[in-house]
């Protein structure tokens, strides 16, 4: 069977296919074309990479048409279809021969060869050479930026525009604008043998049905659109006799029933259908309206925006006993929640069954490093076991991670069908690669999960388990494949001279940081917890007695800054006879996280800070803050002492500590801690925590309730919820405090850096254009500008066509202090609005 099919995702190995109504399918790499499968029995003989072998994401992007026909239906144990499909145009084009070839027919193609003057192109019929000119391939290169090439397996959708030598030699066009104008006619000679999908055809309405209607096209075809293929903007407005414009879906080889589509995108070939925002996949719909109802499919529901979902029939209710048709009548409402999104049908996929809607996983991309899942065990083999976290989503516990201690004969612990509670090492959603643990004490640990460099700060100790033990220390992994090194003299406080007899692969124990460096990814730790950092990173510690006796949290102290490190600055407390050393993180600088790294970009030893507030003294050594509005809450004592003086309602002053896929840390003045969950995070709803909250972000809370057992505090930060009665005043307060700290900043510039401080967005300045780029986008100098880097993106070039040595008239819209970054624009209305 032939079907247009929408590319959805792209893998190293195969295709996956969005086909009509919802359905799906896969391209292995070896069925792409005949060409391509001979690169890769090459590469796999000489155990090589080949340069002129692409990858499959080199060449394909999600989003782009291409015409399949379908090669098997395979069945999987679970019940579950799998649709195999290939591209290969000998299989797609099988219908056709040289003698049936015409000018102005569209074809699938595949690139063969690079030649000198253009490519040869395989269509896939016997005794035809086809070649494609560079001339009417340079357009389309340009705008697909797959490089400056054509590459061998890339699939095109090829106009023949001329037929030479009776269809022995055919001249090719795959120039975008050309296709797009494309109709097939009478004259090009189409069959029910070789009609292809894709094709665009001028029809004419014959019936009108509800399930869809009956169209005849190409004087003597006749085809079906069914109701997930009109156009949605005037289905209700078809009448018999009407000329419309439709386009081949699908066409069956046996019945000869073939199937159209007059939704928009489909009516000039080289279209795209609309794609989904990423935000919306699994998001839960506490509302979505019966548009239609028909019984052997299905329903159409419209959501709040307006778009239309639809729910196949299994998926209205738990079972077929439970269905009630009654409920589904037009204007009905019903929860449900986004499963998938067909770009065939330009529509959403939704589900009303409860266990779908409450689910946690719904794809890869709802997993994060780190969570604790619930998975039942599928599969026991010599590489591990493998786990089912949900429906369509499976994950591999390696043998090393079976247990604790290694398990020589793990089928007497673990049997098919058991539940078991794993922890996430590894989730890569692009190549749908899940890896899990069993081993207790990490499923268990409440430590902060290390899964990535740049987590890596000196003195974190988590658990980690080791992978190699030698003569030189240990080597030991974290999540995300993070791994660091325990020298011989960290393994512990005697010295210990074989560690591969102390130590064993897959022991699981607590290390320290020490030292890391995340761009060259090396990582220094210890497993001596109680070792202090390096003489290079000494404190002056004053004894601690000393110190509390000396300053109490919420102190006002001015200081002088000794050294800039890379999260924080060491500083000295002015008037002090015993020069106190303390430390400013970066993200205590400000309330508003991007002016704190501003601040630490400005600021310089030896220059004077006034009013810090005594933050704590964790860790041996004083933290101050200079976040005004933590300040403000602890001198209006608007603030807790204690777990037990927290009360529920209580609306409090705090930083985020820590965020993560389930909710957020908050850490209060005085040491207090709470959790916001995750659906008391946002008033929008939450698909990934990091998107709402960074850390070191100054946030009001308030306080929703408190396990006294537990020592717990649960938090609420919807901004509707956290408001103490004076929304404005407190908005307008926040934004004078933001630009108070901005005049700052100017100030603080203005001394290393004047000439940025004239910069203002709004003025106007004259230019000289250096370069050009690819993406269309420029780059200028002058010379008040020198050692800024000056960009106009190519939507702010306007309609200019301007060439290096220029000089040209421009208008500052952004100065980025942090980058050195300056952004223009050459706009016309811009330009002319300036005062």
């Amino acid at each position: 069977m032939l079907l247009l099919g929408c590319i959805k995702e792209v893998s190293d190995y195969e295709l996956a296919i969005s086909l009509p109504n919802g359905l799906s399918g896969f391209v292995p790499v070896t069925q792409i074309s005949d060409a391509y499968s001979q690169l890769l029995t090459k590469q796999v003989a000489k155990g090589e990479l080949l340069e002129e072998l692409h990858s499959l994401p080199d060449m394909y992007s999600p989003g782009t048409l291409v015409r399949c026909v379908v090669t098997s239906v395979e069945k999987s144990a679970d019940g579950r279809r799998s649709v195999k499909l290939s591209i290969d145009p000998k299989k797609v084009n099988n219908g056709l021969n040289s003698t049936a070839l015409a000018a102005g027919m569209l074809l699938s193609g595949s690139v063969l060869s690079l030649e000198d003057h253009g490519y040869l192109i395989d269509i896939g019929v016997t005794g035809t050479h086809a070649f494609l000119p560079h001339q009417k391939a340079k357009n389309y290169i340009k705008a697909a930026k797959k490089g400056p090439d054509l590459k061998i397996g890339q699939n095109l959708n090829c106009l023949i525009v001329e037929v030479k030598n009776e269809g022995r030699v055919i001249c090719l066009s795959i120039d975008r604008s050309e296709v797009a104008a494309s109709i097939a006619t009478e004259r090009q000679n189409w069959t029910l043998s070789n009609l292809l999908p894709g094709l665009v055809v001028k029809a004419r309405v014959q019936k009108v049905a509800p399930l869809g209607m009956k169209l005849t096209f190409l004087s003597y075809f006749t085809g079906i659109v069914d109701f997930m293929h009109m156009d949605p903007e005037k289905s209700m407005n078809y009448s018999p006799d009407q000329v419309v414009k439709a386009c081949v879906l699908s066409v069956h080889p046996t019945s000869r029933a073939v199937r159209l589509t007059l939704r928009p995108p489909f009516l000039h070939p080289g279209g795209a259908p609309r794609q989904l925002p990423g935000q919306c996949m699994g998001a839960v719909l506490e509302e979505a309206t019966v548009k239609a109802f028909y019984k052997q499919f299905g329903a159409i529901f419209e959501l709040d925006d307006g778009t239309l979902a639809f729910a196949r029939l299994k998926h209205l209710s738990k079972t077929r006993k439970s269905f009630k048709p009654g409920a589904f009548k037009e204007g009905c409402k019903h929860k449900c929640r986004i499963i998938d999104y067909s770009p065939m049908d330009e529509m959403c996929v939704v589900s009303l069954k409860h266990q779908i809607i409450e689910a946690r996983f719904l794809q890869y991309q709802d997993i994060h490093t780190g969570d604790v899942v619930q998975g039942k065990v599928l599969s026991l083999k010599p590489i591990g076991m493998q786990v089912k976290v949900a429906d369509g989503i499976r994950g591999l516990v390696p043998s090393l991670h079976l247990s604790d201690v290694i398990l020589k004969q793990p089928e007497k612990k673990y049997n098919i069908g058991d539940e078991v509670k794993c922890r996430v090492l590894e989730c890569n959603p692009e190549g749908k690669k899940l890896i899990l643990t069993l081993k207790k004490s990490l499923v268990q640990s409440k430590l902060p999960v290390l899964s990535s460099y740049e987590d890596a700060k000196p003195g974190l100790i988590t658990h980690g388990f080791v992978v190699c033990a030698r003569e030189f220390g240990c080597i030991v992994k974290f999540y995300n494949d993070v791994k660091g090194l325990v020298p011989k003299n960290e393994l512990g406080s005697e010295p210990i001279s074989c560690p591969d007899k102390v130590f064993y692969e897959g022991q699981v124990l607590k290390v320290m940081v020490l030292k890391c460096e995340p761009q060259q990814e090396r990582l220094l730790l210890s497993f001596r917890l109680s070792s202090k950092p390096g003489p290079e990173d000494k404190w002056k510690y004053t004894p601690k007695e000393k110190q509390e006796v000396k300053y109490q949290i919420g102190e006002i102290v001015d200081v002088k800054i000794l050294k800039k490190k890379d999260n924080g600055l060491e500083v000295s407390i002015l008037e002090d006879e015993d020069n106190v050393v303390a430390w400013i993180p970066t993200l205590h600088l400000s309330d508003f996280v991007a002016t704190s790294k501003l601040l630490w970009h400005c600021l310089q030893e030896g220059d004077v800070l006034p009013r810090v507030m005594y933050l704590s003294d964790k860790g041996e050594h004083i933290i101050l803050s200079r976040k005004s509005a933590v300040i403000s809450a602890v001198q209006e004592e608007q603030v807790v002492r204690s777990f037990s003086e927290i009360q529920p309602g209580m609306l409090l002053t705090g930083y985020v500590r820590n965020v993560m896929p389930f909710g957020v840390f908050v850490e209060f003045p005085f040491g207090v801690t709470g959790l916001a969950p995750k659906v008391s995070m946002s008033d929008k709803f939450v698909t990934d925590t990091k998107d709402h909250f960074v850390v070191g972000q100054t946030v009001i809370a308030k306080v929703m309730s408190i396990d006294e057992e537990k020592q717990r505090v649960l938090l609420n930060l919807k901004v509707s919820e956290c408001s103490s009665g004076d929304s404005a005043a407190e908005s307008f307060a926040l934004l004078n405090q933001y630009f108070k700290e901005l005049k700052e900043i100017r100030d603080l510039l203005r001394r290393g850096e004047p000439s940025i401080c004239e910069l203002v967005p709004g003025k106007g300045v004259r230019l000289v254009v250096q370069d050009v780029r690819e993406d269309g986008s420029a780059l200028f100098s002058g010379s008040f500008v020198t050692g800024l880097t000056v960009t106009a993106t190519h939507y702010h070039l306007g309609d200019k066509n301007i060439a290096p040595g220029e000089k040209r008239k421009a208008l500052i819209l952004h100065v980025d202090a942090l980058t050195s970054e300056v952004y223009v624009s050459l706009r016309e209305e811009l330009l002319k609005r300036r005062p």
